[in-house]
């Protein structure tokens, strides 16, 4: 683990207790004790252990007591047993109730440091994979930052050097440029990579659910919160937090925000205590932050605490030696539709048409031509007819121009929106019932506008 493992040691033995506490801690684990069972669940519900070391004799509550309520608790603690050696048989049924593992007193505390590690590789594995299943990232359109240009190749070599460090890193660029890209090759480059990597896009949800999305909540924090939820900051303990479009982010998640970030604590909504984490930050943003913060919708305080390292992404028609190269791999990419070619025509098509959005338009140009091509080779017929501009065959009539001109505007908003219909709707001023209409009628696909 890139961070400090978090023990408790529970036993009501004084003298050994205070002794594996010291001995553990000067292994560089983070360790605290309790004196007996009741005591060691209440450490454990106001802060989060990774490994608890529990004796099974203990007055006011045993340890299979204990195990008992842990197993009720929404992320227990990995649990390692303290028996004597007349106690196998309960050791036994503490296996059953999930215990990770037990030794016998006395206990050599090199063995116990062993096993108290591989406890927490597994408690770090089960929260990634809470991670996973709450968040999955979605697979990015290539296996990294695929690129010939030479201002790209510097944004490369600062990831390089920046990826190593704890540096929080801002990222900007337009929409589409590949901030996320940008971010993950940061958290695959740095000692993190074992750790989950989790985004958030910071202006999707309504500030009352982005803060239940980043903090989580308890059982009963609002109407609905039927169960308690871990943050995508526990989510992303000794991970990276990757927190997309960070400029739309509400002026009071900012404030909350960036006490996380200053102290490394956090309170879930309805919760009363605080919880630890250490995150890698990384952020990214379209917007002009320097803008912003003079309008007042974005702290100072907390740009200058999100800005450690800035790196800029070119727009794609800035890097237009990119295009050719990118196109091509996107077809590659869409093999799974028919092994196809892009015409010498297509090619000029797309190297002289601006992208406004960027590489992430280019993806979904490329792969709407090849659904839609019928043989092997994509010709510029097949492409997005933004894309053709004035190169696109004329329309039959001045309807046909309308409707070409409706379709692209509606094509437009809806990229605007990342799909979203009822914004879309709303956008345009026509109802969401007409707007699906026009979709079905223009023949609008999904590739189009993701």
């Amino acid at each position: 683990m890139s961070r400090q493992i978090r023990v408790l040691v529970a036993d009501d033995e004084r003298n050994l207790r205070e002794l594996i506490v010291r001995e553990l801690a000067r292994r560089g684990h983070e360790v605290d004790g309790a004196e007996d069972g009741v005591a060691a669940l209440e450490r454990i519900r106001e802060t989060p252990f990774d490994v608890v070391v529990l004796d099974m004799r203990m007055p006011k509550k045993e340890g299979l007591d204990v195990l008992r309520e842990l197993a009720t608790f929404p992320e227990p603690p990995q649990v390692i047993m303290l028996t004597g050696f007349q106690e196998v048989s309960a050791a036994v049924e503490a296996m059953k109730l999930g215990a990770y593992d037990y030794l016998t007193k006395p206990t050599k505390i090199e063995e116990l440091d062993v096993v108290v590690r591989k406890a927490a590789e597994k408690a770090q594995l089960v929260r990634d994979n809470v991670a996973l299943r709450a968040h999955a990232p979605g697979a990015a359109p290539f296996g990294g930052l695929l690129t010939q240009s030479a201002r790209m190749h510097e944004v490369l070599r600062v990831i390089d050097r920046v990826a190593p460090t704890d540096s929080a890193v801002l990222v900007l660029g337009e929409s589409g440029t590949g901030k996320e890209l940008v971010a993950r090759a940061i958290h695959e480059h740095s000692p993190r990579i074992a750790r989950a990597f989790v985004p958030i896009h910071c202006g999707a949800l309504p500030r009352e659910v982005f803060e239940s999305e980043l903090f989580g909540h308890e059982k009963g924090a609002f109407t609905g919160a039927v169960g308690t939820k871990p943050g995508l900051v526990e989510l992303a303990d000794g991970g990276t937090l990757f927190l997309d479009e960070i400029g739309e982010m509400e002026p009071d998640s900012q404030v909350k925000l960036l006490r996380a970030i200053e102290t490394g604590t956090f309170y879930r909504i309805g919760a009363t205590r605080p919880r630890r984490v250490d995150v890698r930050l990384v952020a990214a943003t379209n917007r002009d932050l320097a803008e912003a913060m003079k309008s007042g919708e974005f702290r100072q305080d907390l740009y200058y605490r999100i800005n450690t390292i800035t790196v800029t992404l070119p727009p794609l028609r800035e890097r237009r030696d990119d295009v050719a190269l990118l196109a091509r791999h996107f077809v590659e990419a869409n093999a799974k539709y028919g092994l196809k070619r892009l015409a010498a025509a297509t090619l000029a098509a797309l190297e002289s048409y601006a992208w406004p959005g960027n590489v992430r338009e280019l993806l979904h140009a490329v792969e709407r031509a090849v659904i839609l091509s019928k043989g092997d080779e994509i010709f510029p017929g097949d492409l997005p007819p933004e894309v053709l501009g004035p190169n696109a065959p004329a329309a039959p009539s001045a309807s046909g121009s309308l409707e070409s001109m409706e379709r692209q505007h509606i094509v437009a908003v809806l990229r605007q929106v990342n799909g979203h219909r009822g914004k879309a709707a709303a956008l345009l001023a026509i109802d969401p019932k007409t707007l699906y209409r026009k979709i079905n009628s223009y023949g609008i696909v999904g590739v189009e506008f993701r």
